[in-house]
């Protein structure tokens, strides 16, 4: 059974926990203080094009000016790569943007203590059942939808009901969801993009215009419940008035009132199931396996490495046997920990040595197979020259 527990302490800070059978399996934190950008659609005013750079700097009305790059501004030229594989030096930045001249948004990465937040004008809307790409006529699927007629059925359906000059990412959720629900989605998603639109003209009309907000993505409660509510998600258990009234609000608007309980307690809700033993195990540098190995866990600014060690475990047959034990329960673990912590970006690997091929490819079908119930995009590059397993994953609310 998966179950959400919201916990709002006396200072607004909020932990987001989703539990399976138990066991916590995601885990979310917004401090009050925080300052959430990730999603928020604004009208900017840029300040400063860098040519050589091929990027500009762009006023949205907050501390920091955000950063833009020339890839974010021209239309994208895939619908599985965008244009990451795009020759960008066919393009100059001066043919599209200028200084002063207003430009619509979005955040798609937060700021950090040294850097700006990173916009981008390739907007995404997300609703319960597809992701709104306006300006764009790629329709693409989940991967975890992996049925080729129900793939073909959602595009149709989609194809069919998606207004001319707009794309569409279909969400998981949609997956054996009827026509009708779908068409609503697309229609309420599409209405609240052309209302953005429509205030964005407006602004821009004005003789000496300022940089405005226009829309605000969802906190991290909103943005969860959209997530996980047509999965298996039978309970909501929070502490907070609020937070349950928005919850029942937001079971009503969706119809699922009488599918998923909503639950409110006094209680200290990070009890139940010992979730807090469980968070503060999460937070541990050092994560010990079942065999007597374990790894280690070290975020940088540029990446996250994970370090593969045999510990206590000696093994009882050969040594390339003991390796692939501790490798093993290693791949499991580590794809656990990257759901459970949310990480995000580059991630390097550092098993223990493997002599033969076959056992390396034994590991990257384990550790392939562990990251299907992580619901967040993974891509396993591959081994390195050294030896270092490189993959990415896209974190879903956390700041990396």
């Amino acid at each position: 059974m998966q179950e959400i527990l919201i916990d709002q302490d006396k200072l607004g800070n909020k932990i987001v926990a989703l539990a399976e059978n138990g066991n916590l399996v995601e885990k979310y934190e917004e401090k009050q203080e925080q300052i959430r950008l990730e999603g928020n659609i604004y009208l900017g005013k840029v300040e400063n094009v860098l040519i050589g750079m091929q990027a500009a700097f762009v006023d949205i009305g907050v501390e920091k000016n955000t950063f833009i790059h020339v890839k974010d501004i021209i239309p994208k030229t895939s619908n599985e790569t965008g244009n990451k594989n795009e020759e960008l030096s066919k393009y100059n930045i001066k043919n599209y943007i200028h200084t002063g001249m207003p430009i619509l948004v979005q955040v798609k990465r937060d700021s950090t203590n040294k850097k700006g937040a990173r916009v981008s004008t390739h907007i995404s809307l997300p609703g319960r059942f597809i992701v709104l790409m306006p300006n764009t006529e790629f329709i693409t699927i989940s991967k975890k939808i992996e049925k080729e007629a129900e793939k073909q059925r959602l595009i149709k359906i989609v194809e069919q009901n998606l207004p001319k000059g707009y794309g569409a990412i279909v969400r998981t959720s949609a997956e054996g969801k009827p026509e009708e629900l779908i068409k609503q989605d697309i229609i309420r998603v599409t209405k609240g993009y052309n209302a953005i639109i429509e205030k964005a003209n407006q602004i821009k009309s004005m003789e000496n215009f300022e940089p405005t907000l226009l829309y605000q993505g969802d906190g991290i409660v909103g943005k969860i419940l959209v997530d996980l509510v047509d999965q298996d998600l039978m309970k909501i258990t929070t502490n907070n008035n609020e937070i349950a009234k928005y919850v029942k609000q937001f079971l009503t608007d969706t119809g699922l009132e009488e599918k998923v309980q909503l639950e409110l307690k006094n209680d200290d809700i990070l009890k139940m199931y010992d979730i807090q033993t469980q968070i503060e195990k999460a937070n541990s540098r050092k994560i010990w396996l079942k065999c007597g190995g374990f790894i280690t866990i070290d975020k940088t600014e540029a990446l996250t490495a994970i370090d593969v060690n045999s510990g206590k475990y000696v093994g009882t047959k050969d040594l390339e046997q003991t390796v692939y034990t501790v490798n093993k329960e290693a791949s499991i673990e580590i794809a656990k920990q990257l759901r459970l912590r949310d990480i995000g970006g580059i991630i390097i690997i550092d098993y223990i040595d493997m002599e033969k091929q076959e056992t390396k490819q034994k590991i990257l079908q384990i550790l392939e197979d562990a990251l299907k119930k992580d619901r967040s995009k993974t891509q396993i590059i591959g081994f390195t020259p050294l030896d270092l397993l490189e993959m990415t994953r896209k974190h879903i609310c956390s700041n990396d």
